[in-house]
């Protein structure tokens, strides 16, 4: 059977060091004059769209004007993310990833994806600057740009995998935090919970994780459960 496998980047792939959020800031201070503009956002599973609309809301940008300021604070972003990521400090790639998506690569009945809250453009920037961005050639997947929604990330990402392949693929969702879960179920898959960020292993649990993982490094067994 064919196996479609949608990761996360931040916290299941790897770890910033806060570049994202620091960006984040930078930005929204060169446009809208507001220093700490994320300070009270939630950032963890959610999707960048879903984070820079709370965020504009809370400092009084129109909700009206809403999809052209994304796309705006987008090409302020990116420049910013690029610097951040060389002037941060400990970021690393998470435990084991390196050899998953090895093995998962040299599999022909696998197919690697994104399924990410990132916009797509500073995911991209996240994965070359780790070095992992050839895992994933194409950046197909589902992104922030997508939509608000988390599970809607994921069902793009899935859409955009089969690629007209039909629905027989088995489908796992790789990530760190119950929206991750969530949203891997709302689309009938296999939900893969690592415990590499906030959320430790047991409240990943009682999340509904189909299992829920302190990290990755037995690949061995990452790979058995994934290809199933």
């Amino acid at each position: 059977m064919r196996t479609i496998v949608l990761w996360d980047i931040d916290n299941t792939l790897l770890y910033t060091g806060g570049a994202g959020s620091l960006a984040m800031a930078r930005a929204f201070r060169d446009l809208y004059g507001v220093e700490d503009a994320f300070r009270r956002i939630e950032f963890s599973g959610r999707t960048d769209t879903a984070i820079f609309g709370d965020a504009a809301r809370a400092h009084g940008i129109a909700a009206v004007r809403m999809p052209g300021e994304t796309a705006r604070f987008l090409d302020a972003y990116v420049p910013h993310l690029r610097d951040a990521l060389h002037e941060v400090s400990g970021g690393a790639l998470m435990p084991g990833v390196i050899d998953v998506l090895g093995a998962l690569s040299a599999r022909p009945d696998v197919v690697q994806g994104l399924g990410t809250g990132n916009f797509r453009r500073g995911g991209e920037l996240k994965l070359r600057h780790f070095g992992i961005d050839g895992y994933f050639p194409t950046m197909a997947g589902g992104f922030g740009d997508d939509s608000g929604d988390r599970a809607e990330v994921i069902a793009r990402g899935i859409e955009r995998l089969r690629d007209g392949d039909g629905a027989g693929a088995r489908l796992v969702v790789i990530g760190d935090t119950p929206q991750d879960v969530a949203a891997a179920h709302a689309n009938g898959a296999f939900a893969l919970a690592v415990a590499t960020g906030r959320h430790p292993a047991d409240e990943l649990r009682e999340a509904g994780a189909d299992l829920a993982l302190d990290d990755l490094a037995d690949a061995e067994r990452v790979e058995r459960v994934i290809c199933g």
